[in-house]
């Protein structure tokens, strides 16, 4: 029996466990220090505090001074952490790690390199693992519109894999694929993380129209379909920037991501918040209070930084984006002058000549 090992209890990493379960695998779902209260609700029976649904008690759980314990004889390694902790918590795996495992990463997001340039995760991560691991546990990237408390109770969802090498990616497909959980493949590393990152960004702006619509009491649809089309077109120019392939952008980790997250997502909800009037830092002090990450702030500081090393231009919406965060007086301002074409002057008709 294969034994897959998942470090983080969030709403991905535990979401994850059911899939890997129908597939057949011994399952093991670590915490880390900050999941304590997580693990003792699903060791009570209840459900999953941020997806609010149970977690199948054939998943082993462990506690974050198990670490040891929780890869010890395990065949694969599920990074489930958010961004600002990813490259710690695979420091700590990695004296129990074994050549061969292959390592699959949930987290989206930007970190910076060595030397200090804004890079995707996944060469921070291959960074990360020492001469005797590095190249010999191969990363997937998992990316694609996947809501954590559908994928966890088993409802039929889309997902892309990625690595460098695409067979690695279909080998992870295999191992994880149910009749529920489907996955495709791709070499296109870049665009896949550049996509699943950027999508966080702009639902904030697909929240801010929702926000707005909250506030008067009617939709802002026509706003809000401005705003994905222009998220589109920047999440494009960004991934190519970083060596994806457009296409990728317009598929399952760009558009399919960017649908389903500004439906519901936690960045979305973000946006909502601004849209509604809240100040840009007491909004995400309150929902980082309960618990809830809001990636796409610290990945639009990140985006904006690699706009400015790279001299990329054509991107208003994420300048917009930046500026909601420093706070403004009217969010839906900001937001249309970044997404609506510019207004045509009227021209007052001329008179034909000789006519008083």
């Amino acid at each position: 029996m294969t034994v897959v090992t998942i470090l983080g209890a969030g709403a991905m990493g535990s979401a994850l466990t059911t899939p890997a379960l129908r597939a057949g695998h011994e399952v093991r779902l670590w915490g880390t220090w900050l999941d304590d209260d997580i693990l003792a609700d699903l060791r009570a029976g209840r459900p999953h505090p941020r997806i609010k649904v149970p977690i199948d008690d054939a998943a082993q759980l462990f506690d974050a001074g198990d670490l040891g314990a929780a890869l010890d004889g395990s065949d694969v390694a599920i990074l489930a952490i958010s961004s600002e902790g990813v490259v710690d918590v695979l420091e700590r795996a990695v004296p129990f790690l074994r050549a061969g495992m292959p390592i699959l990463m949930t987290t989206k997001g930007f970190g910076r390199d060595a030397a200090g340039r804004v890079s995707l995760l996944p060469p921070l991560l291959e960074a990360t693992l020492p001469a005797g691991l590095a190249g010999r546990c191969p990363l997937v990237a998992i990316g694609g519109p996947c809501k954590a408390n559908e994928v966890a109770v088993d409802r039929p969802t889309a997902t892309l894999y990625g690595s460098a090498d695409e067979a690695v990616a279909a080998d992870a497909g295999a191992l994880l694929s149910t009749p529920s959980y489907r996955i495709a493949t791709t070499a296109d590393v870049a665009g896949l993380e550049a996509s699943a990152a950027m999508k966080n960004v702009y639902a904030i702006a697909l929240g801010v129209a929702d926000g707005l619509g909250e506030l008067g009491g009617e939709p802002w649809h026509n706003l809000k379909a401005a705003v994905f089309a222009q998220a589109v077109a920047e999440i494009t120019l960004v991934s190519e920037a970083l060596g994806g392939q457009g296409a990728t952008a317009v598929g399952l980790a760009g558009v399919g991501d960017l649908e389903v997250t500004g439906l519901s997502g936690r960045n979305k909800v973000y946006g909502t918040r601004l849209g509604r009037g809240e100040d840009a830092a007491t909004a995400l002090a309150a929902m980082e209070a309960a618990g809830q990450t809001v990636e796409g702030v610290a990945a639009a500081r990140f985006a904006a930084a690699l706009a400015e090393e790279r001299g990329l231009t054509g991107l208003p919406l994420l300048e917009a984006i930046a500026a909601l965060l420093d706070g403004v007086d009217e969010p839906a301002a900001v937001v249309e002058a970044a997404v609506l074409p510019p207004q045509v002057p009227t021209q007052r008709p001329q008179r034909p000549s000789g006519v008083g």
